[in-house]
């Protein structure tokens, strides 16, 4: 199989799509493309492009996870971060399969768990994303 390999302009472009995607917002949206852009090589392979991409946008946005939980100890903070994460890479998952065609071994290089994790997040996500709201980030 021939793999095309991507120029730093096209990874740009898949970028900004993510990160529309992601945050919902133009303002956003370019000044994650533009984080994104001074943390990564982008002659660097696609992969490793992405990955400084979900850092970016985890470090700077996470996900809002719209839970009722009070933080009341140091634990529950860390839950709330976790599913703050876990939401997020569900979320970048789907993205990534649905807008620039990856495989399901390209997106758990990325995300760093397993394929068959990915898998079952891409199942689950694409019914959030056709029940909408429940995944949208916040910004």
């Amino acid at each position: 199989m021939i793999e095309i390999k991507k120029t730093p302009m096209d990874l740009i472009d898949d970028i900004y799509s993510l990160a529309y995607w992601m945050t919902g917002n133009e303002k956003a949206s370019s000044e994650l493309v533009s984080t994104t852009c001074l943390n990564a090589d982008l002659k660097a392979p696609e992969t490793e492009v992405l990955k400084t991409f979900r850092e970016c946008y985890l470090d700077t946005y996470g996900q809002n996870a719209d839970l009722d939980m009070h933080e009341t100890t140091e634990q529950s903070g860390g839950l709330v971060e976790s599913l703050r994460q876990w939401t997020a890479d569900i979320k970048l998952s789907v993205l990534l399969s649905e807008l620039t065609g990856m495989r399901h071994a390209q997106i758990s290089d990325i995300i760093g768990k397993p394929v068959e994790t990915v898998r079952l997040w891409l199942f689950w996500g694409r019914k959030f994303f056709a029940h909408d709201n429940l995944m949208r980030a916040s910004a």
